[in-house]
Formats: C-alpha cells, structure tokens, sequence
C-alpha cells in the first residue's frame, strides 16, 4: 500500500484529463447550465410583461424533450406500426425514421436569439430596404382577441423579405412561430431560422409517416397556445397574384383544435412592395414546369455587399415601400358553429377572401397596372391618380408625392416603364415584370376607374 507506484507521463496526463472531464460534466457544467437557465428563465419573465402574448412553455422546451415527446406520442406510435408494416421493416427501424423526421422538423427557439439579435437585425433591414407602412383594417377586432386563443397569422407569400417584416412589426405581440420550406436548410441560415422557432416542412412528401410526425407536432404547439404564421399558399407567388391555398398545415391546425378548449383566431395579412427582391427569380420560374429555386448563399451574400458598398459611396437607395395590413380576425369556434359541414374548404376560402381584402395598394404595383390599362399616360397625371387610389385604398398616413414619384424612376431605371415627352408607357423591355407586379395590385377595371378617379385622371390644366 505504501510502495511508489511509477506511471508514464503519458498516462498521468490521460487519468488527468479524464479526472477534469468527470469533473466538469458532474459539477461544473450543471451548474453553469443551472446559472444561465435561472438568469434566461428571469429574463423571459420580464420580456412576457411586455409583450401582449406572452411566450408559451412549450416555446421554451428543450429541443431534445420536444423530439421525446413527439415520436412517444400515440399519433406518432400508431403511424409508425402502419409505416413498417407496410414497408416491411422492424418498429425499430420505422422508429428511427420517426426520430429523423421530428429532428429535421423540430425548432430550437431561443429567446435571446429572437428578441436580442433577430428582432434587431428585422428592424435594421426592413427600414434599411424599405420605407416600412403598417395599417389595420379593424385594429380593435385584433386587440380584443381572446388572450388565451391560439392565435394563427395567414399571409399571402411575395418575397423571403415576408418573414423578416412580419417578425419585426409583431415583435410587441409574440414570438412567432413560421413554417419554413427546404430554402431555409441551407447553412448558416438554418441554425438562425431555427433558433427563431421556425420549424422545417417538406413540401411534397409523400410519406405518411411524415404527415403524422409534423401532424402532431403542429397538434402540440396549437394545444399550448403557441403565436403561428402560415402561409396557405404553400411557397412564393411567381405571378405575383394570390395564389390558390394549399390545405395542409391549416387542416393540422384545424384537427388540434378542440371546439370546447382552446379557441383558434385566425388573422389575415396582406402584404405587399414596390420591388420584391426575387421578382427576376420569380417570374423565370414562372415560365418553366418546375417552380423549386435554391437559395444560394454565395450570390445572396455577393448582393448585401452590393448594397454596404452603395451605400458607402452614397448610391444607396431603398427599394421603395413595403405595406403590411392585418385584416379582421376569424375564430375557429365561432367559424365552426355555422360551416360544419365543409369546415376546412370554407375556411381556407374565407381566409383567402379576408387575405385579398386586406392587400394594401404601393405606389410601384399601382404605376404598372394603369400603363397596363391605359397604355400611355402623363406622368403628373399618374401621380395624381396613384395618389388617389392609394388614398380610397385605405392608406391611413397618405405617401408624399416625391415617394409616388421615386418609385415610377425605379420602374423606369430596371426598364419596365419608360418616359418619354412627360408620359409614361410601357417599355417593351421587362414585360413579364410589368405584368408581375401589375397583378399585385388590387385593382381591376370596375374598382380602379370609379367616378372619382376619373375625375383626377384629367386635373385642370393638364
């Protein structure tokens, strides 16, 4: 017991290492883990007065118990004994699939990553790209929301630019949580999208075993009453009109939903741009049979420096407006005592209906759709007529005539429009773009040629 026992350095310096491991993974780690839950616990108990609906503990769970308690759920159990039954695989393996599945759809939220760094970086883009409009068209109807609804926002898809505004301009209501398509797994977005509590959705799958695992994940987070945003579209527009609905994420919203718990409200958004960054992208997709583009980083990234480096030089200009307006609310429970027959079509038309409603007029779309009508015509009259419409529109704060004004030189300057003579017509050039945004426009012959517009589409001494 007491003789001198000799040991390699080597193996001195492993007992060591390991001796420190031990250490550290036994006390030192579960403490500081400990530390930074208390102080993130004390810092979300703050951020919850502030907001009007605060962050649900489901939101806060820890990623790896939300994947445990979604594949062990029953909806989950079940699929799995069809899945290797009818693929003819052991439990084991259809299990593991499960577990793939709920680890790719599964989001790791953090409330740092939202409110400290994700809130700021929305605000800074959408006011540094766009001269950011916010209107309601019945603002008591959404304060008066029932404060335990699940509350479900539904918008129309025009641009990627989409999440970023609306996460900035809800960031006083609650933490939203998006389904995002397979453009947002590239690397390094991923992480970021997924640390905001965005949760990843196939698109096209065709595996039922899938359905049901981001069935029940969507189940989970209606029940817990946690703040969503879908868009029922199912990807972007590439002809810039409301596109038809897909039924899938709001049919899992519609089976979570229990007619004597926890009400649904369903709020219509509508947004709108003088110049949707991807509309090149957009409408060459639109001429071809397959609609899937990559986001690639590398080109992403070469058009933000672009952008720093016109600023730097002082060539910088924002790309005109970009309007978001909330529409009236629809309660599930409410909506369900009177369409029960055809629940989920009637609701998917409804929303779309209150989506269409809700589109605010920008003065670029607005520009397009009267040369597209009119074919050629004065400039100045186009700003009288833009600004009029924009007004029966509803735009709550009317936009000055030098930001009607910027946005037809913007047209003029990417070649869709040209001046000539103080008119404005069409200019052959980007005709597919005059065509994409003029069908952003909520305007059609009875509605955008009434009496007065009329009247202003001819001033006095024109």
């Amino acid at each position: 017991m007491t003789q001198t026992v000799e040991l390699p350095l080597w193996l001195f310096l492993l007992i060591l290492v390991f001796a420190a491991v031990t250490l550290a993974s036994h006390f030192l780690f579960p403490s500081v883990r400990w530390f930074f839950r208390r102080r993130l616990e004390r810092a979300v108990k703050r951020l919850n007065t502030r907001l009007q609906r605060p962050i649900q503990p489901f939101k806060l769970a820890r990623r790896h118990d939300m994947i445990q308690r979604l594949i062990y759920d029953p909806q989950v159990g079940q699929a799995v004994q069809n899945y290797a039954r009818e693929e003819r695989v052991p439990e084991a393996v259809a299990f593991e699939t499960a577990r793939r599945y709920a680890r790719e759809i599964v989001p790791s939220f953090s409330a740092v990553a939202y409110f400290s760094v994700a809130i700021r970086l929305t605000r800074m883009l959408s006011n540094a790209f766009y001269n950011v409009r916010l209107s309601y068209m019945d603002e008591k109807a959404i304060a008066d929301i029932d404060p335990d609804a699940t509350v479900v926002f539904v918008m129309n898809h025009r641009s990627n630019m989409d999440y970023v505004l609306v996460t900035y301009l809800a960031a006083q209501q609650s933490a939203l949580s998006y389904a995002v398509g397979e453009w947002a797994r590239v690397w390094p977005l991923s992480r970021l999208i997924r640390a905001m509590g965005a949760y990843f959705i196939r698109r096209k799958s065709g595996s039922e075993l899938y359905r049901q695992v981001l069935a029940c994940y969507v189940r989970h987070a209606t029940e817990a009453g946690v703040t969503q945003a879908i868009f029922p579209e199912g990807g972007l527009s590439l002809t810039g009109a409301l596109g038809r609905p897909k039924l899938g994420l709001l049919k899992y919203i519609i089976d979570a939903s229990d007619p004597k718990g926890r009400d649904v409200v369903f709020v219509p958004v509508a947004l709108n741009y003088d110049r949707v960054l991807e509309d090149t992208i957009l409408t060459k997709a639109a001429l071809g049979n397959e609609r899937r583009f990559r986001a690639r980083i590398g080109v992403i990234t070469w058009w933000i420096l672009k952008q720093i480096g016109r600023r730097l030089v002082g060539r910088y200009q924002r790309f005109g407006v970009a309007s978001v307006r909330y529409g009236r609310p629809v309660s599930l429970r409410t909506f369900r005592a009177d369409h029960d027959a055809n629940l989920m079509t009637d609701l998917a038309r409804d929303l779309m209906t209150g989506i269409r409603a809700a589109i605010p007029l920008v003065p670029g779309p607005a520009a397009c759709w009267l040369v597209r009508e009119k074919g050629e015509i004065p400039e100045e009259d186009a700003v009288q007529l833009i600004d009029h419409l924009l007004r029966r529109n509803g735009t709550t704060a009317p936009l000055e005539h030098t930001a009607i004004e910027a946005s037809i030189q913007q047209l003029v300057d990417r070649r869709i429009l040209k001046r000539e003579n103080g008119k404005i017509s069409a200019s052959g050039q980007r005709v597919d773009l005059l065509d994409y945004y003029a069908a952003s426009a909520p305007l059609d012959a009875k509605t955008g040629f009434s009496a007065p517009a009329k009247e202003i589409s001819a001033p006095a001494g024109s």
